[in-house]
């Protein structure tokens, strides 16, 4: 007997599920970086990359880029400046737009990340099964919560209730 409750629940924790996964795949990064001494946490991995294919990008760019918050960006770029991984400078032309670039500490640790993030995307291929379908409903459910948010569709389904 299956005594996993949000498997049970279905659809009805679909969230919950999601979460669970990026939980455990995101601890599993973490684990193999410390046993192989790198201080760097799984969710700057994008940050990396998009620095990699732009030398210098601005905060709300990364923001836009990523569909994260601006709050959250500045979050994981102040914990990547601090480790030594970011530079930040002001925008010459607007003072209120933070600039950011790849410091020397990141672009020498770059190709054993590199190396990694491959390892990575093989391991994710093969829990796939190397269908990637799933990325099909992903943009789906992305497409359909940029025409109208989650909130929204929560609530109309809510006020269905009272009325």
């Amino acid at each position: 007997m299956d005594n996993d409750f949000i498997k049970e629940l279905g659809y009805k924790a679909f969230d919950s599920r999601l979460k669970r996964i990026s939980d455990r795949m995101a601890h599993d990064v973490r684990k193999l970086y410390k046993e192989f001494n790198i201080d760097v946490e799984p969710n700057w991995y994008l940050v990396f990359m998009l620095l990699q294919k732009n030398d210098k990008i601005s905060i709300a760019e990364i923001a836009e880029r990523l569909g994260y918050s601006h709050p959250s960006v500045v979050i994981i770029v102040k914990k990547m400046t601090d480790k030594g991984y970011l530079n930040s400078k002001q925008d010459n032309k607007d003072k209120r737009k933070q600039i950011i670039s790849l410091t020397k500490k990141a672009l020498k640790l770059l190709p054993e990340l590199q190396k990694l993030w491959n390892s990575c995307e093989n391991a994710i291929l093969s829990v796939l099964e190397e269908d990637l379908s799933i990325l099909s409903y992903l943009d789906k459910i992305d497409e359909v919560l940029k025409e109208s948010s989650f909130h929204n569709r929560f609530k109309q389904e809510y006020l269905k209730t009272i009325n």
